[in-house]
């Protein structure tokens, strides 16, 4: 289930800048949206990615997700298990806030799993970052219970499994859920969008363009084959979409799905 934050424009500057959702962003400037998503299952919780928190300012914060869950019946204490596709900070800031003056772990029960790499990586170029930024990493990585993963194939929880994937950052991780019919593959920023399900690209934002065009037409090989739902976090839309057929001609026929 998708858990919409917002909609920005993001220009050259890379500031995150909050329009609204059937809005153009500004000349030059990408529109994206940010979009968690949260698995229920009998016993977990499960989060992929965690939203934008505070650290862009504006309108985001930690109360979106808090409204988010409110409105299923849930609150950020009820997650127990978050999924992290790589480590940049629209991706994670979500982790932690400090709306009450000193930072705070935002799910305070929940296991995080992340690249152990790309982690270790990130706290190693902390002091490059800006002060609320290096605030922030160094807090997440003293009080949050990670579960680090390896650049390989994991299998952390029964219907959780992550793939080392690439692309568009050197320790970029896929998240696959698979439970019977149900069949999710969330592959962060290589597949962040409708867009990206609908042509062939190197994308100039990579780490890795080639390996990111590479794994994305692998993933959408295998999406279609497979009928897993494909969960794009920047979408504002669609978030949650299947590949229906696929010709040499037009490519492949996207179905939304919809909760």
């Amino acid at each position: 289930m998708p858990l919409y934050e917002g909609t920005f424009s993001v220009g050259l500057d890379k500031e995150f800048h909050p329009i609204g959702r059937g809005d153009a962003p500004a000349t030059g400037a990408l529109k994206l949206s940010i979009q968690p998503f949260l698995i229920r299952e009998e016993e977990r919780l499960i989060l992929f990615d965690t939203g934008i928190g505070d650290l862009f300012g504006g309108q985001s914060g930690a109360w979106r997700m808090r409204e988010n869950l409110d409105n299923l019946g849930l609150e950020c204490g009820d997650i127990t298990d978050i999924f992290l596709s790589h480590l940049h900070f629209d991706h994670i800031a979500g982790l932690a806030h400090r709306e009450h003056g000193t930072w705070e772990l935002t799910f305070p029960n929940a296991t995080i799993y992340a690249s152990e790499r790309g982690w270790q990586s990130l706290v190693g170029r902390a002091d490059s970052l800006s002060d609320e930024e290096r605030a922030f990493v160094y807090f997440v990585d003293l009080y949050g219970d990670f579960s680090f993963l390896s650049n390989e194939e994991n299998h952390p929880l029964e219907h959780v499994r992550t793939l080392w994937i690439g692309g568009h950052t050197h320790d970029h991780l896929a998240l696959f859920y698979e439970n019977g019919p149900q069949k999710f593959l969330m592959a962060g920023d290589v597949i962040g969008s409708k867009k990206a399900l609908m042509r062939k690209y190197r994308a100039v934002y990579d780490a890795d363009a080639e390996q990111g065009m590479e794994v994305r037409e692998e993933l959408k090989q295998l999406a279609w084959k497979e009928q897993y739902t494909i969960l794009a976090y920047h979408e504002t839309d669609s978030p949650m979409m299947r590949l229906s057929q696929w010709s040499p001609r037009s490519g492949y026929s996207i179905e939304v799905i919809t909760v």
